[in-house]
Parts: C-alpha cells; sequence; structure tokens
C-alpha cells in the first residue's frame, strides 16, 4: 500500500463515460491513464487540480485547479486542450466549482447553490438552476443517454432527487429515496435507473426514472457507513449488477433481474407475499460482498468494465464481472468476480499498480478468493 504521504497527494479521479480512460488529479498536476492496460496516456503538472473530467477518448478535458496558483482559482473551468497543451476556453464563477459533468452536448457545472448546463459547443447557458445548498457537489449524470439525465439533491434533510432532461432542458420528476440526505447517486448507462444511497449508508436503492418509482432495494449492512462510489453494470437495458464502494473498506455486488434468469419467478411464493423491493432486500443471492478491498476510510470510485457468461474455476456456468476501482491510496486496481447460479461465488485481484510512481508500478495478479 501507498504511504500516508502519498495517499495525500491524490485530490480527485474520475472515470470517462465508457470507463475505458480514467483520470487523477494531484497537487502537483493531473495524470490520465488507459483502465485496459494500464498505460500512462497524458501527465501535465501544473499545480493541484480538484477536478480533471474528460470527454470520451477525446482531448478535451474540463479542468479546475485547487487555487494554488492564480491562473487556476476553484472558481475558474478550463476547457484543456491535450494535444496542443493549452486552454481552449475558461468559465468564471462567483463560487467554487464543486463538480464538472461531460457529454457530447452538454456541459454542466455544479456549484454550491447553483448549477449551470450549458451547451458544449457554443459555451452558450441554457438553464441556470438554483438549488438547495449542495455543499458536496453531489450530482448524477447520463451522458451516453438520449436525454443526458441529471440529477441533483432536492433537499438537505431528506434523501430525494430532482431529474432534469439536460438535452432539453427540464425538469422530469422528484424521486423521493431516503429518509436521511442523500450521499451518492448514480444513473444506469442509458439513463432508465438512478441508483442512491444515503448519508446513513445501510440502504442502496434502484429507481426507474421515467415513473420515479423504486424497483429494487438492497441492504448494504446494518452499521451505518459512507458511500463513496456507486457504479451500473454496462448493459442497455436493465443493468445486471449495481456495485458500491464504503469507508467500511468493503466493495458491494447486487444483483438485478437481468443476472438472475428468472431469479424472481423462483420467488414467486415469496413476493407475493411480500412487495418486490422488500424481498431484494432480504434475497442474500443478491448481495455480494469482498471485505477489505482497500483501507477502511479511503475514498475510492468504482467503474464496472464487463458482465459476461463464463465458467467459474470448476467449469460451471458463472456470471463473470470485471470492476474498476481507483483510491485515494494511490493504487488502481482490477477486480474479477464469478458468481454461479447456486450463489457460489470468488473472486480475483487481477492488477493493482501504483498512480503515483509508475516507473516503479507493481502489478499483482491472479489472488484467488472464495466466497
Amino acid at each position: 500500500m501507498a504511504s500516508s504521504s502519498s495517499s495525500s497527494q491524490i485530490i480527485c479521479a474520475s472515470f470517462n463515460q465508457d470507463n475505458s480512460l480514467f483520470s487523477v488529479g494531484t497537487k502537483e498536476g493531473f495524470r490520465i491513464f488507459d483502465a485496459r492496460n494500464g498505460r500512462l496516456c497524458y501527465k501535465k503538472n501544473l499545480g493541484g487540480f480538484n477536478i480533471v473530467e474528460m470527454l470520451f477518448g477525446t482531448s478535451l478535458l474540463a479542468i479546475v485547479g485547487t487555487g494554488e496558483q492564480p491562473a487556476m482559482s476553484p472558481r475558474r473551468l478550463c476547457l484543456f486542450n491535450t494535444k496542443t497543451g493549452a486552454s481552449m476556453k475558461d468559465l468564471n464563477f462567483k463560487t467554487s466549482i464543486l463538480a464538472v459533468r461531460l457529454s457530447r452536448k452538454r456541459l454542466v457545472v455544479v456549484l454550491q447553490d447553483k448549477t449551470f448546463i450549458y451547451d458544449l459547443n457554443t459555451t452558450i447557458i441554457l438553464e441556470e438552476i438554483e438549488t438547495v445548498p449542495n455543499t458536496k457537489g453531489l450530482c448524477a449524470f447520463a451522458p451516453n443517454s438520449e436525454g443526458c439525465y441529471l440529477a441533483l439533491p432536492a433537499s438537505t434533510s431528506k434523501g430525494s432527487a430532482l431529474v432534469y432532461k439536460a438535452s432539453e432542458p427540464e425538469l422530469i420528476c422528484q424521486i423521493d429515496a431516503h429518509q436521511s440526505p442523500l450521499a451518492a447517486m448514480v444513473f444506469s448507462s442509458n439513463g432508465m435507473y438512478l441508483a442512491t444511497a444515503s448519508e446513513k449508508g445501510t440502504m442502496v436503492r434502484v429507481h426507474l426514472v421515467a415513473q420515479a418509482t423504486k424497483s429494487h432495494s438492497f441492504r448494504r449492512g446494518t452499521y451505518p457507513s459512507t458511500i463513496y462510489s456507486l457504479s451500473f453494470g454496462p448493459s442497455i437495458d436493465l443493468p445486471d449488477v449495481l456495485v458500491a464502494t464504503s469507508s467500511s473498506g468493503s466493495l458491494h455486488m447486487f444483483f438485478l433481474d437481468a443476472a438472475r434468469n428468472g431469479r424472481r419467478q423462483a420467488n414467486t411464493l415469496l413476493s407475493s407475499i411480500i412487495p418486490g423491493p422488500v424481498t431484494d432486500a432480504l434475497d442474500p443471492a443478491n448481495h455480494h460482498v469482498i471485505h477489505n478491498v482497500v483501507p477502511a476510510d479511503i475514498k475510492s470510485y468504482l467503474a464496472v468494465h464487463s458482465v459476461e457468461n463464463s465458467q467459474n474455476s470448476s467449469k460451471l456456468p458463472a456470471l463473470r464481472t470485471v470492476i474498476y476501482a481507483v483510491t485515494h491510496d494511490g493504487f488502481f486496481r482490477e477486480y474479477v468476480i464469478c458468481t454461479t447460479k447456486s450463489n457460489e461465488s470468488s473472486w480475483t485481484l487481477e492488477r493493482e499498480f501504483s498512480l503515483l510512481d509508475t516507473g516503479s508500478s507493481s502489478v499483482k495478479q491472479n489472488e484467488h478468493h472464495m466466497d
């Protein structure tokens, strides 16, 4: 593991829209890596960065500095071209920028009390949304969806979210998800589903956006824990899996209906007595845990690279899920989790390398574990 001094150098991290690349912001600058092979694609030392967001695999970045240098104010958004190594456009705001999201047509900038939706090509403001105090810059964005769905907190006292169609832009619905304020949320790739977790962190819920209704509810654990990251599988329709990391250091994988090959039909009797979302929470087959994925209280970012049919080590049919994790202790990790219809699971740490010392990265492979 990285030392505490190197751990503190990681300020931000994020995956691009198709999870093929990821960026890391540090006190010295930022780096972009290919998630599939670990190759360092780009490096720039300009000072500290709070935000580094990519637009798929293009040369366009949206970057926000920490303010250590006058040109990199946390109130200035720089649209940066990696090919020229220079700024294409700067956007200045009255308060600090807390989050930025990109699609091929839209640019979303989240401040504490306002969120701006821009046309990316012209940088003209299309919508200025007054929000409740959003001190963490919490938002969810579906850049690959037709409507470019955007979700923002609707309350500071309970876990409600407002969902907008950034392509118009217009407000679609409000989703009331939790009793406690929201801590994390993410859309499925097509924007049909929104997963949420509250500050309590014991339940993760999945909502059908079009109907603003809850479709699944999963219990992460009994004791409160901060959910750092949520990520859906890349399925076009109903996602196969939803994964989460928390301050406990564990990685949780929740199965949705598509991955269980008719498990809902197998639970017909129970489902006729207890509502579907509750049976999801009670059914242990829907939940797998990898303990000690990262040290406790180390912030992490997840991306599900792929979910496909395969075989486990015993040559039995299994679902093979590949998960990428970037952590503030300065490492990238790739996990492969295989689960069978009989609810047996095994996981492997396929790769692990340092993000801060790429010249001497140690790669660990094929650490195999059974549950």
